[in-house]
């Protein structure tokens, strides 16, 4: 008895999902879910990941933070991020983000960066704005809303 029970265990977490991962980007066919415009590069892009769900795809980040504004998060979601330099998808709540200059497609020139040295690196991010991620990815309070 004690083995059908180990291994129904066995079997169970086997077949848990594991953490959401980062969807890819179709670019040139994948839309934004603010803005609706067509998704043309992997550098200013996000996306919200939950199981069982599509992900929401963004071409940049400043309709990312609109999106939130506006949409609860589940529970179980996780924001991605891409690295401006590097591409690389990153968990938002760990990513640099900047405010620069460049223009991004809906001219937030907000982007995302690993880590300081990836930020660094890049030329791009060399005068712009510390953004705390808490900025981007809070919501406002309920009660502030009509």
């Amino acid at each position: 008895m004690r083995r059908m029970l180990f291994g129904a265990c066995l079997v169970m977490t086997a077949c848990a999902p594991g953490p959401p991962v980062p969807s890819t980007i179709r670019l040139g066919e994948d839309a934004c879910a603010r803005c609706r415009m067509t998704i043309v590069s992997l550098e200013t892009a996000a996306q919200i990941v939950a199981p069982g769900a599509e992900p929401i795809m963004f071409d940049e980040i400043g309709c990312l933070q609109d999106y939130l504004a506006d949409h609860p998060l589940a529970a179980e979601a996780t924001v991605f991020v891409a690295d401006h330099r590097s591409g690389e998808w990153l968990d938002a709540r760990s990513a640099v983000f900047t405010r620069t200059t460049l223009h991004t497609p809906m001219s937030s020139g907000l982007i995302a960066h690993a880590d300081s040295a990836s930020r660094d690196a890049d030329p791009a991010a060399h005068d712009g704005l510390l953004v705390a991620a808490a900025d981007i990815l809070a919501r406002p309070a309920l009660s502030a809303r009509p």
